[in-house]
């Protein structure tokens, strides 16, 4: 009887375990600034500053910086990464409204005419992971 009793208490624990998720910045060009990383659920909130699901930023380090963002639900994700080098808390963008800031997607890169959608990006995280962007 405790055997079953410790097994109703234990598995709905297991089910409710949260996250790590290490997000690993590569090509960081300076130490200046920070590694902002924003994590989206929904495609219609995807890139609005308001919306984000979740968020942490880190002091930037040459060439790769690591952000964690612990707690996490198991889901879907869809990571936005800026190298805000100036500190301004901002993506600094030139009149076209093209980045002036390195910036980075989970599973897909800048297009031609704009950023790629939440589609493009999302990733499923179901257990603590190390996921791997490249800013450019």
């Amino acid at each position: 009887m405790r055997q079953v009793l410790l097994l109703v208490l234990i598995v709905p624990m297991l089910g409710m375990s949260q996250i790590n998720l290490s997000v690993e910045v590569k090509g960081v060009p300076s130490n200046k600034g920070k590694i902002s990383v924003a994590l989206y659920t929904e495609a219609e909130n995807f890139l609005k500053f308001d919306k984000v699901f979740r968020s942490n930023s880190v002091v930037a380090k040459e060439n790769t910086t690591t952000v964690l963002i612990d707690d996490l639900p198991s889901g879907n994700y869809a990571l936005a990464v800026f190298h805000d080098e100036n500190g301004n808390d901002e993506l600094d963008v030139n009149w076209l409204g093209i980045p002036k800031e390195k910036v980075a997607f989970s599973n897909a890169k800048m297009k031609l005419f704009g950023p790629p959608s939440y589609k493009d990006c999302v990733v499923f995280v179901s257990r603590d992971t190390i996921l791997e962007v490249w800013v450019n």
